[in-house]
């Protein structure tokens, strides 16, 4: 009994280090990421260098920032676990692909459509009690979806420069509101995640 007990505890910490690498690696280089290009981003032509890293930066953050979401909806199940990450890396890695190669706006916000579906359908598991995680997680992957798609939305419809030419050039264009938008989702992502790190903390799978 001592040693299920024991081997319990250090699988709960090898899975809540796994979830914290996981959550490194979407908040932590990203932010620096998504702070520091959007300034020669948004000086920049279309198609520049600055540009196309600024785009690699939102599909780290869109790729990246799923990956403790879908560790920690099928916590209790292993191998349906490694074959979502394992789908859902190849789905990133055409969205960035299109992403990076798209030459308009609307094309590279659509390029993150089944990425998105992808991600979705683990909140809807959650939401019907089938999937793990913190019951109050949700709301903030939920949040934090809807500001990056709003970051979108503004971004591609150009507003407000759209309605008075010249006067945004520098300040509050619609680019920089996107990266407001984004730098907020990932915040809700950061307090969703750490929800999923306390429940897993003191979740115990059921046994077979």
């Amino acid at each position: 009994m001592g040693t299920r007990v024991l081997h319990a505890r250090d699988s709960g910490t090898l899975r809540i280090c796994d979830v914290t690498v996981l959550f490194r690696l979407a908040c932590g280089r990203v932010q620096i990421c998504l702070v520091v290009f959007p300034v020669s981003a948004s000086r920049s032509c279309p198609g520049s260098p600055a540009v196309r890293a600024d785009s690699r930066c939102f599909c780290a953050f869109g790729f990246l920032g799923a990956l403790p979401i879908v560790y920690s909806t099928l916590l209790c199940y292993p191998f349906t676990r490694s074959a979502a990450l394992l789908i859902y890396i190849v789905l990133s890695s055409y969205a960035i692909y299109s992403a990076i190669t798209a030459r308009n706006n609307v094309r590279r916000l659509r390029s993150f459509a089944w990425q998105a579906l992808f991600r979705f359908s683990f909140f809807l598991l959650r939401w019907a009690g089938v999937g793990g995680g913190s019951p109050t997680s949700l709301r903030h992957f939920l949040t934090m979806d809807t500001l990056a798609l709003l970051g979108g939305v503004i971004n591609i419809t150009r507003i407000p420069e759209r309605f008075r030419p010249g006067l945004f050039d520098y300040w509050c264009n619609s680019h920089q509101i996107m990266h407001v938008l984004v730098v907020g989702s990932i915040l809700y992502l950061h307090w969703g995640v750490l929800d999923d790190l306390l429940w897993i903390n003191s979740y115990h799978c059921p046994l077979d």
